[in-house]
């Protein structure tokens, strides 16, 4: 069965905390408790149900939606176009009530994790998802058996024009689709399969960081959310700190981590075995129609750039005249520039003047998100760290900020709204069963937004240290979305061929396993710190989903392309990029999607070109520097 719920996550995995120093300057918002903060930054879910009463019916009429549907249809598809249709029709009804009920009450619990009576609300919304899972999943496998001949006929009849992708697609996994009783089975089981993202999320939550010293001399209380802060703070002692207690304390549940780690490789091995797939990361990419030779042709490329990352650090080395570069460095930034706290306000306005050059319509829907309360803005103790967007097909788009204030949180409020607008443009132009927006095409339309806005950022800069900085951010952009999520997908990959090969996935050979990569993609600039193999406990996405990560990495380079286009082409390339792509939600598989805009992600031309751009820009920066 064709899942429509999908959680659009930024390559943002951790955003500074409430109250900080963002480079050494202190930062103070006034909201202690998610009570404190004024309605206008926080989203207003009763614009999905106005009360629990209304959720709590949707919950019960999809679960008997879900029984009705199976009774009524199973076995008799074959029978007609027409009946084909209804079935259709109710299948859509089902999923539509399912998404938004489920989407509902989870983006409750994002904003308070703690909650439990929230919690006992989600699990609900699981159990349901659950029940109707396991009533649909006869469906797949009953269209997969449909005589090529039948197919053939529903594929071009009129009256199923608007299901053809969803019954192509079906048709496209027919050898991987399984018998209805193992379906059934399966579906029986799939609550389990969020355990992993489940346990990890409640270790990550429950594990207490020790007190640091922070840049006054005072004692702050290090957790998950500010380490990111640290990493940035300009005295070196406190990011040194940081660093070593941070790791030091996910070293101590290092055989926790690694369990998890295990069984969620483990589970995505055994159903990529069970479903008839050569391996895991063929079972993840076939249903979007992406060819296993894009993974690999990203890491072959990014690996053809990696002497560019370690002249990047051999800059960055000297930028921060330090005799030994750790990997606590590398994330300062080079000056003080960005040290000013950024107000909400501000950074609003600075996102509409960045995408100006999207057009007038584009504004007026990031005004309206602005307005209708879209986003909800800062942090507190409990509410899920990170940033992201999503919505039901039913609502509008909702984004989740942690907002504290620096130019990086700018860049992912820029982010999450392409998200938003790809999703909203979408949802205009698309049928629910067309409408859902692949995260291979997703994360193009938030990269592209993040470029757009640098673009605006650097033809506004006046002085040499302002241009310094820009580029600098630039190549951080390239390091932390190109290069760094081709580490964490060969870490991926790497691992879950481990477990194919039935060998054991366990802390220390985690830590091997990505301390190496870590050293080939950061070179000899970097020292060899122990605390860093070790990383990959901290990263969410390895536990949440499979194979996913790489997807940032080949958005950022197509983002790079299309952001050319409009450099070139002005309003004839944004016509096309409205019409071609961010109003084509899953009507057609992502690679196709991008080839109408004229870029072509199935060979390594769109990567190659994003690599000789940061060699462009480390090269307009070496000359900066070399006329101070």
């Amino acid at each position: 069965m064709k899942r429509f719920m999908t959680l659009i996550v930024a390559a943002v995995f951790l955003i500074p905390p409430l109250s900080s120093s963002a480079a050494g300057k202190e930062i103070q918002i006034p909201y202690s408790s998610r009570k404190d903060i004024p309605r206008d930054y926080k989203w207003n879910l009763n614009d999905i149900y106005p009360t629990k009463k209304a959720w709590e019916s949707d919950i019960k009429k999809a679960e008997c939606l879900a029984v009705r549907f199976k009774k009524k249809f199973q076995g008799s598809l074959d029978k007609s176009p027409v009946h084909m249709k209804k079935a259709l029709e109710a299948y859509t009804e089902l999923s539509r009530i399912e998404e938004k009920a489920y989407v509902y009450i989870n983006l409750e619990l994002s904003t308070d994790e703690s909650d439990h009576h929230i919690q006992a609300l989600a699990n609900r919304a699981d159990i349901m998802s659950a029940k109707v899972s396991e009533h649909t999943a006869w469906f797949s496998p009953e269209v997969g058996k449909i005589q090529e001949s039948t197919m053939k006929k529903y594929l071009n009849h009129p009256d199923l024009k608007i299901y053809k992708n969803f019954l192509a697609d079906i048709a496209h996994s027919k050898s991987h689709i399984l018998s209805k009783e193992k379906e059934e089975l399966l579906a029986k089981v799939s609550p389990l399969s969020g355990t992993a993202q489940n346990v990890y999320s409640m270790l990550s939550k429950d594990i207490k960081f020790p007190s640091i010293m922070d840049e006054r001399g005072k004692e702050v209380q290090l957790n998950r959310v500010n380490f990111s802060t640290y990493m940035e703070s300009p005295d070196r002692t406190v990011r040194k700190a940081a660093y070593e207690a941070y790791y030091a304390t996910l070293a101590k549940f290092q055989d926790s981590f690694a369990s998890v780690m295990s069984a969620q490789v483990k589970s995505h091995n055994i159903s990529a075995d069970v479903r008839n797939y050569k391996s895991a990361i063929e079972a993840a990419l076939n249903p979007d129609h992406i060819p296993v030779k894009v993974y690999e042709e990203l890491l072959t490329s990014v690996h053809k750039g990696l002497p560019q990352l370690h002249r990047y650090m051999e800059i960055k080395k000297k930028m921060l005249k330090v005799n030994e570069l750790h990997m606590y460095d590398i994330s300062t930034p080079i000056n003080e520039r960005n040290s000013s706290y950024i107000p909400y306000e501000e950074a609003r306005k600075m996102v509409i003047e960045g995408l100006k050059p999207l057009g007038l319509e584009y504004g007026s829907i990031l005004k309206k998100a602005f307005n209708d309360n879209w986003v909800d803005v800062y942090s507190t103790e409990a509410k899920r760290t990170g940033a992201f967007q999503w919505g039901a097909y039913d609502s509008h788009p909702f984004v989740l900020l942690n907002y504290q204030g620096t130019k990086n949180d700018v860049s992912t409020l820029a982010h999450e709204l392409g998200h938003a607008v790809h999703a909203y443009y979408s949802k205009q132009a698309q049928t629910y069963i067309n409408s859902g927006n692949p995260t291979f095409t997703a994360e193009v339309a938030s990269t592209l937004n993040e470029n757009l806005l640098w673009e605006s950022e650097y033809k506004k800069a006046k002085t040499k240290e302002e241009k310094i900085f820009l580029l600098n951010q630039r190549l951080e952009d390239f390091r932390t979305t190109l290069f760094r999520q081709a580490q964490f997908a060969e870490f991926e990959k790497n691992i879950h061929e481990l477990d194919a090969e039935g060998k054991s996935i366990n802390a220390e050979t985690l830590k091997k396993i990505y301390g190496d990569i870590n050293n080939k993609y950061y070179g000899s600039a970097i020292a060899r710190d122990e605390q860093i193999p070790m990383e990959w406990a901290r990263i969410p996405h390895l536990y949440d989903y499979d194979f996913y990560v790489y997807q940032y990495a080949t958005s950022f380079a197509a983002s790079q392309a299309l952001a050319q286009q409009i450099q070139d082409e002005g309003k004839p390339a944004v016509k096309r990029l409205k019409e071609k792509f961010l109003k084509a939600g899953g009507s057609s598989d992502p690679i196709s999607i991008l080839k109408n805009t004229g870029i072509d992600m199935s060979t390594s031309k769109p990567i190659d070109e994003a690599m000789q751009v940061f060699k462009e820009t480390l090269d307009e920066l070496e000359k900066l520097l070399s006329k101070e």
